[in-house]
C-alpha cells in the first residue's frame, strides 16, 4: 500500500475512532436538544398533561432517575481522567563541569587513540554543532585518561537525579511518600539496581509504589515515559506520578577512530529533568498544563531507520553510538509518519480539508501537484522539537515549515545545553517560561526523536499565565539569549 493510501486511511480510521470514543455524546446532545425544543413548543400545560397521560408514579420515576444516574456515571467513567503537570526542573549543571569548546579541543588532542585526521575531523564537527562554551560533561569526563567506571556512572546518575528530584519536590511541597508512580528513562546506563531503585531508596518511598525503568529507548524516551504515566493514570485515580527524564554518559565517551562513532562526543552534554503529574482534580488550581496529547512512531521495521542510530563495537573493540549519514532523512520521515496520526487530533477542520483536497487533486487530477502540508502554527503557539544538532532542527524545521522564532527554543537549548537527549524538549520548555511566554490557552508541542527509530509528540496546554521562574535552569542567563549561532557552513 502507497503511503497517499496510509495517509487517507489514517484520517478514515481516526474520522470514525471519534464517532465511537464520542458516541454517547453524539447521541445525547442532539436527542437533549430535540426535547427541549419539543417542551418548548407544548408548554407548561402540555407537560402537565403528558404527564397526566402517561400516569407515573413514584416508582416509576424513581426507575427513570436512577436510570439517568447510572447512565451519567458510566459516561463519567469511561471519560479520560485529566492529567496534570504540576510542575518541572531541568538539571543545571554547576560551573565547574563547563567543558568550552577549547577544553574539547585540548582534551581531544591529548587522547593518543585518536589519529590526526580524526582529531581535525571532530574539532570540525564540534565547531559546526551549534554548542555554545558553557555546555557541560561528568567529572569522570574532565581528566585524561577518562575514567569511565561504573562507580563514576553511579556518581553521575545520583548527582543529576537527587538534584532535580530535590529540587521538585522542594518547589511543589510534594512529600515523597505522596507519590504512587515513578518512571525513570535513561538510555544507556542501566545498572542493578536499577535507577527507580535508587530514587525509592534515598527518598525512602513506599513499598507499594509502582515504578518503572525505561533503557535502551533513546532521546525519545522522554516522551514514552509521559505516555506510560499518562495510562497509569488512567487507571489509578487520585494518583501523583513522578517521571525522571535523563542520560549518562561517563562511560559511553568514544575513543576509537570510526567517525560515525565520533559525532556523539560532539553532540552529547549531561542534563536531565525531573516533571511531577497528577489527576487529582483539585490540582488543577495550580498545574501549569493539561497534557492533551501523546502520538508514539516507530519506524523500527525499515532497516535504514533501525539502523540510523545503533551501538556498537568498532573493529578495536572501543563501544560508541553510530549515528549514520541518513539521520536527518530518517527523522523527517518518522516526523511524516507522527504528524499523519498527530493531525487529526489537533488541526483545525479547513487545514484538514485542504490537505484533504490536495490528496484527492494529486490523485485524480494531476499526480504533480504539491500535496499540502499544512500550517500547524494553527495549533500550536510553542515549538520544543529535539536539540539532537543542528541539522535535525533544519531538518524538522524544514518539514514543518516553521520559522527561526519557532526554533528558537530548540536553538537555544543546543546553544547553552548541548544535546541533553531524553531531557531536551523540558530544557525547551523551560526557555519558552523563561521568556515569560506561556500564556493561558497557549498549546506546546514537544517533539522527541530517538533510536529505533522513534518520533513521538506531547501537546500540553496551559492553564494559566506561567511567571518566569526565579530558580529555573535559564534564570541566570536568560536575558543574553537568544544569541547568534553563525552556520559556519554558509560562512
Amino acid at each position: 500500500m502507497s503511503p497517499h493510501h496510509r495517509v487517507h486511511l489514517k484520517y478514515a480510521k481516526f474520522a470514525s475512532q471519534y464517532v465511537m470514543d464520542h458516541f454517547v455524546t453524539l447521541l445525547l446532545v442532539p436527542a437533549t436538544g430535540l426535547a427541549m425544543f419539543e417542551m418548548a413548543k407544548v408548554g407548561p400545560e402540555g407537560l402537565v398533561s403528558l404527564w397526566r397521560y402517561l400516569d407515573l408514579d413514584a416508582a416509576h420515576v424513581l426507575l427513570l432517575s436512577l436510570l439517568s444516574v447510572f447512565a451519567l456515571a458510566l459516561y463519567g467513567a469511561r471519560r479520560p481522567r485529566p492529567v496534570y503537570l504540576i510542575d518541572h526542573v531541568c538539571y543545571k549543571p554547576p560551573e565547574c563541569y563547563r567543558f568550552p569548546t577549547s577544553k574539547f579541543v585540548d582534551q581531544t588532542r591529548q587522547i593518543t587513540n585518536f589519529d590526526k585526521d580524526n582529531v581535525d575531523f571532530q574539532l570540525k564537527i564540534i565547531e559546526r554543532s551549534g554548542l555554545g562554551d558553557e555546555t557541560s560533561l561528568p567529572p569522570a569526563l574532565h581528566h585524561v585518561p577518562h575514567n569511565p567506571t561504573m562507580k563514576a556512572s553511579r556518581e553521575e546518575a545520583q548527582l543529576i537525579i537527587f538534584t532535580i528530584v530535590d529540587d521538585l519536590l522542594s518547589r511543589t511541597g510534594v512529600h515523597p511518600g505522596d507519590i504512587d508512580i515513578l518512571v525513570v528513562n535513561c538510555s544507556l546506563f542501566s545498572p542493578t539496581p536499577s535507577l527507580t531503585s535508587m530514587i525509592i531508596n534515598r527518598y525512602k518511598m513506599r513499598s507499594n509504589i509502582q515504578s518503572y525503568n525505561l533503557s535502551g529507548m533513546g532521546c525519545s524516551a522522554g516522551l514514552i515515559s509521559i505516555y506510560l504515566a499518562k495510562d497509569l493514570l488512567q487507571v489509578n485515580p487520585d494518583a501523583v506520578a513522578l517521571v525522571v527524564t535523563t542520560e549518562i554518559i561517563t562511560q559511553y565517551w568514544y575513543t576509537g577512530n570510526h567517525r560515525s562513532m565520533l559525532l556523539a562526543n560532539c553532540l552529547f552534554r549531561m542534563g536531565g529533568a525531573a516533571i511531577l503529574l497528577s489527576n487529582k482534580s483539585g490540582e488543577r488550581r495550580r498545574a501549569k498544563y493539561r497534557l492533551m496529547h501523546v502520538v508514539r512512531t516507530h519506524r523500527g521495521a525499515d532497516d535504514k531507520a533501525y539502523n540510523s542510530v545503533y551501538e556498537q563495537e568498532d573493529g578495536q573493540g572501543h563501544v560508541g553510538i553510530s549515528l549514520s549519514k541518513d539521520l536527518t532523512a530518517v527523522a523527517g520521515e518518522a516526523l511524516k509518519a507522527n504528524i499523519t496520526t498527530l493531525g487529526p487530533l489537533v488541526l483545525p477542520l479547513s487545514e484538514q480539508l485542504l490537505f484533504l483536497f490536495s490528496f484527492l487533486g494529486r490523485k485524480l487530477i494531476n499526480p504533480k501537484w504539491k500535496l499540502y502540508i499544512p500550517d500547524f502554527k494553527q495549533a500550536f503557539e510553542h515549538f520544543c522539537i529535539h536539540a539532537g544538532g543542528r541539522a535535525v532542527i533544519d531538518e524538522l524545521a524544514k518539514k514543518l515549515e516553521l520559522t527561526e522564532d519557532d526554533v528558537e527554543p530548540s536553538r537555544m537549548t543546543l546553544h547553552r545545553f548541548g544535546n541533553t537527549s531524553s531531557s531536551s524538549p523540558w530544557y525547551e520548555l523551560s526557555y519558552l517560561e523563561a521568556k515569560g511566554r506561556m500564556k493561558k490557552g497557549d498549546r506546546a508541542w514537544q517533539i522527541a526523536l530517538g533510536s529505533g527509530f522513534k518520533c513521538n509528540s506531547a501537546v500540553w496546554k496551559s492553564l494559566r499565565n506561567i511567571p518566569p521562574p526565579k530558580d529555573s535552569a535559564w534564570s541566570d542567563c536568560i536575558d543574553r539569549y537568544p544569541v547568534n549561532v553563525p552556520d559556519v557552513n554558509k560562512c
